[in-house]
């Protein structure tokens, strides 16, 4: 569960003022929420544009905040742009373009993490396919000679050793998608919704067949019809202003020549026949039924009237179909409405989780109803309001990151690509502003009263399908394999970088003993809080596995003063978010506000935190959910994968337990009093500690929290946890989780280290970063690069308060999973023994660990979760900033022989999940015992849990 939550919204109440008299739960305390149109109006990203000769567009925004600038290169080309028998070619070259260029050969990411380059990526969608990073603002020109390079000098590059590769590493893309639960519905909905031949209507990864039937030269003359720079958007954004960046931009990219310029295909907003009907079979635990239609694209007039309807209907906490369908009623365990906006057209769909035992006909017909109710009738203005409130204040809380998936970088790009203006989210927000009850009601009608497509996926077994099927292998025609040799010289070094600037951290306390940990970022005016609890996931009551989650996830289903719906749009009036979450050892609930606000919204954390109400009605309802999220989770392979290594390698320990969202015969015989009785013993004053990052000083931030929490007093004994009893050792062997049909299988090799987070664990994440810490350690360049049987594969040390494994987890084609784990685990007794971390992987993980700490703590999330950490194993709080002095005083004997100290291959024991029919035969080779197990016995409790006394 998400454990750290950013949040947003402006309110003009005063925010020292504390939490208002008690009032009952049916007239629950007003809140006074800012206009919608101020919040408007405080989203600014300020950018200044050029264009150089050969058609490269470049965007530039100037944030001093942090010395980092984000790096984003957006191409006019996606999956909308293929062709028939060309599926996946968009989403393949986004592979292609990671894996070097005709002077910067090798892979993409070594050179940037030598740099301490941050958030770097790619995607491919229907409209774009973009890459990105983050770095240090010396090692900017670093960035831009690779950028340019493989725009303009990729294809000599292009072997037949490289496309074989990056073909594989895909297709495993694709089958560990396919495996998971409900896998195949979203071929379903678009293969169904649109004609064959509309550019919206294949996936982005395309075919197998497609996949297997490209050749060098098709994919070389794919590059060069649509990777020119008069296709592409470049925005810096960071420690960056125009005039430094034209000339860069010129030196690099100014010499390389335009191609043809990408074709806007035509793509109509088109609408079925009639309505129609398609049901799938999954491994499912629950019916999901869904609700589809094409819609406008997001430059259209009706796209804002149509995001505001998807966010009343399905879109909040307090949403029409979740309140009436989840809530009331009882018939789907979850319930959504979304409005994609592409750049031409968009979909609206309505997705729900049949609650287990209702009959999905009776339910999809009540579904089918209130969609019909809220067309008939509209949305209200308060719903509206709420909706527009919290989409705006979400774009707030992205104010801070300058690159990644969704920072400014991002926003620019977007405008610029799909819409030719950068500031086009200007314009999105204002028309979401202008909503009125009206202008909704008007648009959904106009489109949702058209046909609809229904895709159901019910249980059972899943029919063959095409794309599961290995192909045999195709001997491709020799080919030169020498890459093109460059001719630009040497890639650009990189200047000083300044060293981390890691906020000052106080602590004071409550004056009931709780105590503030808190650290003052002022780059935009938001507070963020974290309420933190010694409890988590060893602190579950034995026998009642689950407890824990749903006391935790049910403090906001209602209140003493608030039910769970008045809660909800009590947040969304002021685009608060909150969040419960755990961790082994912790359990969490995270809010955050902008500071003009955090009054009333303190008084909503104060109130959650402190009054739940857990009533019989909500608990009854909140159960059934929560049985059918075990149930769901019974069926994901990566979930079994977790359930069972936690069984085996926690055995004996509290931590045991972490075993998903429970048990499901305990969670259906949970009472109201065992959530009060567990609420009470564990979420209270005395096991409780606050983090805060703020803009506004300490002194207020202290204030404010005194006035909502520094009465607070515990009732009864606290809750203990026991750790320390002896354990019984493992025995190396294989599990294998039977889950029949998976085109996939999941491996995890864990070893008990006998270490503790609490022990200092640095140097060994410094050398696992060689072996499975990074995109590019041993294990992921084996799996994925090298031998293209996964998509990714890695290994860390997992640490809590009183234990720190080391895992390793890999998803592999199921005919290759047994040459996958033995190739593993010759990976780590290599590194242990003959083949050590050598010079060069030593200096790449110093270099980039060291480099990337002004990046990695750019946003106040990230300090917020770095002190918790701090906190939880017991580091100083200035430990960021003194931990580059550390990583330089490293040498390469010490971090090899930490390695060969702590990591033993005999000592791993092996979980696999996939189809035990196809896998067992190819571990009984590999000389461990493999013991068979059905999925449906992981749903078991562990055995030896160490008891949780209170």
């Amino acid at each position: 569960m998400t454990k750290l939550i950013a949040l947003a919204g402006v309110a003009s109440i005063a925010w020292l003022a504390p939490l208002q008299a008690q009032t009952p739960a049916a007239a629950a305390p007003a809140i006074k929420a800012a206009p919608v149109a101020a919040l408007v109006r405080s989203v600014d990203i300020p950018y200044q544009q050029f264009t150089l000769a050969n058609g490269l567009r470049v965007v530039v925004h100037t944030d001093r905040k942090a010395p980092v600038v984000a790096v984003s290169v957006w191409y006019d080309v996606g999956s909308k742009h293929e062709p028939k028998g060309s599926t996946g070619f968009a989403h393949l070259f986004e592979h292609l373009m990671f894996n070097g260029s005709e002077n910067a050969p090798g892979d993409f990411f070594a050179p940037l993490k030598q740099v301490g380059a941050t958030d770097f990526n790619g995607t491919t969608y229907y409209d774009r396919t973009n890459y990105f990073e983050t770095v240090p603002t010396a090692a900017l020109e670093r960035a831009l000679f690779l950028e340019s390079d493989r725009m303009g000098y990729l294809t000599g590059a292009i072997t037949q050793g490289v496309l074989d590769e990056q073909r594989g590493v895909v297709q495993n893309e694709k089958r560990q998608g396919d495996n998971r639960p409900y896998g195949l519905e979203g071929y379903a909905v678009t293969e169904n919704l649109f004609p064959a031949t509309h550019p919206y209507g294949h996936d982005t990864i395309g075919s197998m067949a497609d996949l297997d039937a490209a050749s060098l030269d098709t994919v070389k003359n794919w590059f060069r019809s649509h990777y020119g720079p008069n296709n592409a958007v470049l925005v810096l954004a960071g420690d960056i202003d125009a005039a430094t960046a034209r000339p860069l931009v010129e030196k690099y990219f100014g010499g390389i020549k335009a191609g043809p310029k990408s074709v806007l295909p035509a793509a109509p907003v088109v609408t079925l026949p009639a309505a129609k009907t398609v049901t799938l079979k999954d491994r499912v635990a629950a019916t999901m039924i869904t609700r589809n239609w094409v819609v406008p694209g997001l430059n259209d007039k009706d796209a804002a009237p149509l995001e505001v309807a998807a966010g009343v209907l399905g879109g909040m906490a307090s949403s029409r179909l979740t309140n009436v369908l989840v809530r009331q009623e009882k018939l789907f365990t979850s319930v959504a409405a979304d409005n994609s906006a592409f750049a031409q057209v968009g979909t609206f769909s309505i997705e729900g989780l049949v609650r287990p035992g209702v009959d999905p006909a009776m339910a999809a017909q009540r579904l089918d109803a209130v969609v019909a109710d809220f067309l008939r009738t509209g949305p209200t203005q308060d719903e509206v309001s709420r909706f527009v409130t919290t989409r705006v204040a979400g774009r707030i809380r992205g104010l801070e990151a300058v690159g990644g998936f969704g920072g400014k970088a991002v926003a620019l790009a977007e405008g610029a690509l799909y819409s030719n203006d950068p500031g086009f989210y200007k314009k999105q927000l204002a028309d979401l502003a202008k909503q009125t009850p009206a202008s909704v009601k008007a648009a959904a009608d106009r489109w949702l009263s058209r046909p609809v497509l229904a895709v159901n996926v019910v249980p059972g077994a899943r029919d063959a399908y095409a794309e599961a099927k290995v192909p045999p292998k195709v001997d491709v025609a020799a080919a030169p394999e020498q890459p093109a040799k460059g001719t630009r010289g040497a890639i650009p070094p990189v200047g000083a970088t300044p060293e981390l600037a890691f906020p000052k951290v106080a602590r004071s306390r409550l004056s009931n003993g709780i105590e503030l940990v808190y650290a003052q970022r002022t780059a935009v005016p938001v507070t963020q809080a974290v309420l933190s609890f010694d409890a988590g996931y060893a602190a579950d009551v034995d026998g009642k596995l689950g407890t824990q989650l749903v006391a935790l996830n049910m403090l906001d289903e209602g209140t003493e003063h608030y039910d769970v719906n008045a809660l909800a749009e009590a947040r969304e009036r002021l685009g608060m978010q909150l969040s419960a979450g755990a961790g082994n050892d912790r359990s969490t609930v995270s809010m955050g506000v902008p500071s003009a606000n955090l009054g009333p919204a303190l008084d909503l954390f104060a109130e959650v935190a402190r009054r739940p109400a857990y009533r019989d009605a909500d608990v009854a309802r909140f159960k059934a959910q929560q049985v059918a999220q075990i149930q769901q989770e019974l069926t994901n392979p990566g979930s079994l994968a977790q359930r069972m290594s936690t069984r085996i390698l926690a055995a004996g320990t509290p931590y045991a337990k972490a075993q998903g969202s429970g048990d499901p015969v305990a969670v259906a015989s949970l009472t109201p009093a065992d959530l009060r009785r567990f609420q009470q013993a564990w979420l209270r004053p005395d096991k409780a500690k606050i983090f805060v990052v703020s803009d506004r000083p300490l002194a207020e931030v202290q204030a404010a929290l005194e006035a909502r929490f520094g009465d607070w007093t515990g009732t009864g004994p606290a809750g203990s946890k026991t750790f320390g009893g002896t354990v019984a050792a493992l025995k190396p062997g294989i599990v294998l989780v039977d889950r029949p049909d998976s085109p996939q299988s999941i491996l995890v090799g864990g070893q008990r280290t006998g270490l503790k987070g609490t022990d200092d664990l640095l140097v060994l994440n410094t050398v696992n970063d060689a072996l499975g810490g990074s995109f590019l350690s041993r294990l992921n360049m084996d799996l994925r690069e090298e031998k293209h049987w996964s998509y990714g594969a890695g290994g860390r040390f997992q640490p809590s308060e009183f234990a720190a494994p080391y895992l390793l987890q890999a998803g592999v084609q199921a005919d290759k999973t047994g040459p996958a784990l033995a190739s593993a685990r010759d990976d780590v007794a290599q590194f242990v023994t003959s083949k050590p971390m050598s010079e060069a992987e030593f200096d790449l993980a110093i270099k980039g660990a060291t480099l990337q700490l002004p990046g990695q703590f750019e946003t106040s999330q990230a300090v917020l979760g770095a002190m918790q950490a701090n906190d939880l194993f017991k580091r100083p709080d200035d430990y960021y900033a003194t931990v580059a002095t550390r990583y330089r005083a490293m040498t390469l004997p010490q971090l090899r022989a930490a390695a060969a100290q702590t990591i033993d291959p005999a000592k791993l024991t092996w979980i696999v999940v996939g189809d035990a029919a196809k896998v067992k035969p190819q571990l009984d080779s590999l000389g461990l015992p493999v013991e068979v197990v059905p999925a449906r016995a992981v749903a078991g409790v562990p055995a030896g849990t160490t008891t949780a006394a209170r």
